[in-house]
C-alpha cells in the first residue's frame, strides 16, 4: 500500500507517531465547537447586533456551505503543501478567525469571520480522514473511533457551555473561547510538520481532481455522497433549528442548549461503536437502517409532543445521525490508498456538505412561511428515504478503486509526468 507521503525516518517513526496521535487528537475537538458553541447563542447575538430568523438560517447554513466548498477544494491543497502543512493552516485559520467572530461590531463581519473560520475546519474535516488511514492503516478501527469520540465531546461541551457563559459574561466570550483550542491544535501540527524529513511533503499522487472522473462514476462513491448529504443535512438541521422548535414550544434557551449537547452526546457513543462494526461487518446496511427508523421517530416525536418525551426525542436523534462515523469510516474501508481516500473524502464530503446546505435555510423559510415547525420537521424525517436507498450502494463491499472505470493510459502517462 502506498501512502501520501515516502516512508518516515524509522528511528524518528515512534516520537513521530505520538506527535501525530495528539495532533489528530486536538483537531478532532475542534471539528465542532465553532458551529455547536454558536447556534444556541443566534437570538442572543441577534438581539445585539439586530438580526432575525432569516440571517439566523444562513449563519445556519454556513457551516454546510463552507464545509462543502473547502472540501472539495482540500485534497487538492494537500497535494502542494501536504496534509500536516494544510491541517496547520487549517487550525490557525480558524483560531484567528473565531477572534474576529467573537469581536465583530455588525452582523456582516460576523457572517464574514463564521466563514473564514469554517473554512478552516472544512479542510481539517477532510484531511483529517487521510491522515488516520497514513499514519495509522494497522490500527483504523482505533483511529477513527479516537477523533470521531473527540469530535463528537467538543460537539457535547460547546453548546453546553454556551448559554451559561453568555448568561455569565457576555455571548463575545462564549464565542471567543474556541479560538484557544484551535490556535493549540495548529502549534501542534505545525511542530509535526517541521519535525518530519524535507521530502515527506513530496506532492500526493492522487487528488480530487485527478480522480474526480474515475471516482465520480462509482456508485459506492455516490452512495456515500447521499447518504453524507442526508445526514449531515438533518445535523446542521438539528444543531440550527432545534433549539427554536423548543422554545417556540414554550422552552427556555438553555433547554435548547441542553438538548443540543445531549444530542452531541449520543455521537460519542456511536464513534465508539460505529467504527469498530464497519471494520468487523462485511456489510453493514443494518446500521444505516437502524439508524433511519431512529431518525424518523426522533423528529415525529418533536412534532407531536416537543416538550413531553424531549429527552427521548433527542436520544433517537443522536443515534439516528450514527449513519455519519459509518461514513467517515467506510471511506476508509472502501479506498486501497490514503491517495484515494483523500480523494474520495474531498469529493464526499464537498458535494455532501454542498447539498445539505440548503437544509437550515430552507428549513427556517419552511418556517417562516408556515407559522410552525411542522413541515420541516417532516422534510427533515423524509430525508431518511433517500439515506437509506443511498446506505445500500455505499455498504455493498467493494472497493471504490475496482467500482470505478480503471485510469487509462492518457491517465498513466500524465500521472508518470508528475
Amino acid at each position: 500500500m502506498t501512502s501520501l507521503s515516502p516512508p518516515l525516518v524509522p528511528s524518528h517513526r515512534g516520537r513521530l507517531t505520538l506527535w501525530a496521535w495528539l495532533a489528530i487528537a486536538l483537531t478532532a475537538v475542534n471539528l465542532r465547537t465553532a458551529v455547536t458553541g454558536f447556534t444556541p447563542l443566534l437570538e442572543i447575538i441577534g438581539s445585539d447586533l439586530g438580526f432575525g430568523v432569516t440571517l439566523s438560517g444562513l449563519l445556519g447554513t454556513v457551516p454546510a456551505v463552507s464545509f462543502g466548498i473547502f472540501g472539495f477544494l482540500a485534497p487538492a491543497v494537500t497535494r502542494k503543501f501536504g496534509l500536516e502543512r494544510t491541517a496547520t493552516v487549517a487550525l490557525g485559520l480558524t483560531a484567528l478567525s473565531l477572534l474576529v467572530r467573537a469581536f465583530s461590531p455588525t452582523p456582516s463581519l460576523l457572517v464574514l469571520s463564521t466563514v473564514l473560520a469554517l473554512a478552516g475546519i472544512g479542510a481539517a474535516n477532510v484531511v483529517i480522514v487521510p491522515l488516520v488511514k497514513a499514519w495509522f492503516a494497522d490500527r483504523l478501527a482505533l483511529g477513527t473511533s479516537l477523533y470521531l469520540i473527540l469530535m463528537q465531546a467538543g460537539q457535547f461541551i460547546a453548546p453546553l457551555l454556551a448559554v451559561p457563559v453568555a448568561e455569565a459574561a457576555t455571548w463575545r466570550l462564549s464565542v471567543g473561547i474556541w479560538a484557544g483550542p484551535a490556535a493549540v491544535a495548529g502549534v501542534v501540527w505545525l511542530v509535526l510538520a517541521l519535525r518530519l524529513p524535507a521530502d515527506h511533503h513530496a506532492p500526493a499522487a492522487v487528488t480530487a481532481t485527478d480522480a474526480g472522473p474515475r471516482i465520480s462514476r462509482s456508485s459506492t462513491v455516490w452512495g456515500l455522497v447521499i447518504l453524507f448529504a442526508m445526514i449531515s443535512l438533518s445535523n446542521y438541521g438539528i444543531i440550527t433549528w432545534v433549539p427554536a422548535v423548543l422554545t417556540d414550544a414554550g422552552g427556555s434557551a438553555a433547554l435548547g442548549g441542553s438538548m443540543v449537547a445531549l444530542y452531541s452526546a449520543w455521537g460519542m457513543l456511536a464513534a465508539l461503536v460505529v467504527p469498530h462494526l464497519a471494520t468487523r461487518m462485511m456489510n453493514p446496511f443494518i446500521v444505516v437502517v437502524g439508524c433511519a427508523i431512529s431518525l424518523v421517530a426522533g423528529y415525529l416525536g418533536l412534532l407531536l409532543s416537543p416538550l413531553d418525551g424531549t429527552l427521548v426525542w433527542m436520544c433517537a436523534l443522536g443515534i439516528g445521525v450514527s449513519t455519519f462515523p459509518l461514513c467517515m469510516t467506510l471511506i476508509n474501508r472502501r479506498t486501497k490508498s490514503p491517495q484515494t481516500a483523500s480523494a474520495v473524502s474531498g469529493f464526499v464530503q464537498g458535494i455532501g456538505y454542498g447539498l445539505a446546505c440548503f437544509g437550515p435555510i430552507g428549513l427556517g423559510l419552511l418556517r417562516e412561511a408556515t407559522g410552525s415547525w411542522s413541515i420541516s420537521l417532516l422534510v427533515l424525517a423524509a430525508t431518511a428515504i433517500p439515506g437509506v436507498i443511498a446506505g445500500w450502494f455505499a455498504c455493498r463491499p467493494r472497493f471504490v478503486e475496482d467500482s470505478a472505470p480503471q485510469p487509462t493510459k492518457r491517465d498513466a502517462d500524465q500521472q508518470s509526468r508528475r
